[in-house]
């Protein structure tokens, strides 16, 4: 808890009546150590996957070896982690992503839907806060490099699944079947 004097309070256990001590804003929450100023590797799950991250500037406790960092080295920490798993499993980088949607001249939304994706997943890629499946970085590789590909999926892949439940596949074939026992 941080006070206008820039100390925290040290509490016990849930329920416990001790008397709360004032910490320093740098101490650790665990044990109440002095954190040392630390530059290291960090760690950050990518589609499951452990990702280090070298070279991360964080506070460290010498007793007890809690560590804790700034919500900005946080958001360095998810941007570089992606990017590491981008570069292990040679998936296009966001960078690359905006290229290809720009190029064609979609919009997000527009690729989005083109792809079958939520509103938002483009905007993520591209901003580097998510990663995508290896099989939506074949397909949008497909739309970089081949001719035809992007004329194909606006035709067909769009329109496979309509929105309407009395077109989807299922409706279609439920329709088939009424119509085949109505002719009975």
């Amino acid at each position: 808890m941080s006070t206008p004097t820039g100390t925290r309070r040290r509490t016990g256990p849930a329920g416990a009546r001790r008397r709360a001590r004032e910490l320093p804003d740098d101490a650790c929450p665990t044990c109440g150590t002095i954190m040392r100023h630390v530059t290291g590797t960090l760690y950050s799950l990518v589609n499951g996957e452990r990702m280090a991250v070298p070279g991360l500037p964080h506070l460290r406790c010498p007793k007890c070896g809690e560590g804790m960092s700034d919500l900005a080295v946080v958001r360095e920490l998810e941007r570089r982690a992606i990017d590491r798993y981008r570069a292990k499993y040679d998936l296009l980088t966001a960078d690359e992503i905006r290229a290809i949607r720009s190029r064609h001249g979609l919009t997000q939304a527009a690729l989005a839907r083109l792809l079958r994706l939520g509103a938002n997943t483009v905007s993520r890629w591209e901003a580097g806060r998510n990663v995508q499946a290896a099989a939506m970085d074949v397909l949008l590789r497909l739309i970089r490099d081949v001719p035809g590909s992007l004329a194909y999926l606006r035709g067909n892949a769009a329109d496979l699944y309509p929105a309407s439940p009395a077109r989807s596949p299922k409706g279609t074939a439920r329709r088939l079947l009424d119509a085949e026992r109505a002719e009975r």
